[in-house]
């Protein structure tokens, strides 16, 4: 297996930075569509356990758009062959001082594209030093 083949970095890198623009910009429809529509889809958020597409498409609706402004660091994409890939990154909100987030995506190539087939979001606090 060929870890981290440059185009595929690319083409992920290029994905996620899509779904941090809509993330960000609370444009639901990108971010529901960056989902694998599929019952085995899940995400683990803060506050949530989401099993399958329709349960994250809830979630995405219900949610308020106040707050989702942040700053990200430290992104590391790893590509394992030509159809898979974790995307990893650390993020602050203005809204949650002194915490820090960690987001990790695992992506899939289909046929019809780059998708998220399972996230993690959680905060912990800022560590010292």
């Amino acid at each position: 297996m060929e870890i981290d083949r440059p185009e595929v970095v690319a083409e992920v890198t290029a994905a996620f930075n899509r779904y941090e623009q809509a993330l960000v910009s609370n444009d639901v429809a990108t971010l529901d569509a960056i989902f694998r529509n599929d019952p085995r889809t899940i995400r683990y958020g803060g506050g949530e356990n989401l099993y399958g597409y329709q349960e994250i498409e809830a979630f995405r609706a219900a949610r308020s758009p106040v707050g989702l402004a942040r700053t990200i660091s430290r992104t590391v994409i790893t590509a394992y062959g030509r159809d898979m890939a974790v995307a990893s990154t650390l993020f602050h909100r203005p809204s949650s001082p002194g915490k820090v987030g960690r987001q990790q995506q695992t992506w899939v190539r289909f046929p019809d594209g780059w998708f998220v087939v399972a996230a993690h979001v959680s905060m912990i606090d800022e560590p010292k030093g």
